[in-house]
């Protein structure tokens, strides 16, 4: 159960890190609200996982989904740059959440 809710803490990671683009500096209510209430749930998940998962594989695992999925939004959504390189850089995140997941502990 630890894994599933730290995949979700990653994924609102994912959804609060596009969310800033969106608040413009906080100045904008309501993707300020929603990118807060996404922080909020997302930094509350992690801390379930962590009691039962090592915090260094936790915290990279969560940080790793965020990198990542931000990284591909910001591809496929507001237009950043795809380069090789960000594209090869963004797998070796992939490769090493995966080591993380198979090497870091209790309920893999």
């Amino acid at each position: 159960m630890a894994w599933v809710l730290l995949g979700i803490a990653g994924l609102l990671e994912v959804g609060w890190a596009i969310g800033l683009k969106y608040t413009e500096g906080f100045t904008r209510l309501w993707p300020s609200v929603f990118t807060a209430g996404g922080i909020a749930g997302s930094i509350l998940l992690l801390s379930l996982a962590a009691k039962s998962l090592p915090i260094g594989t936790a915290y990279g695992v969560w940080v790793g989904i965020g990198a990542v999925g931000a990284g591909l939004l910001g591809i496929a959504v507001l237009g950043e740059p795809a380069t090789a390189a960000r594209i090869f850089f963004l797998c070796l995140m992939v490769v090493a959440i995966v080591g993380l997941k198979f090497t870091g502990g209790a309920g893999h």
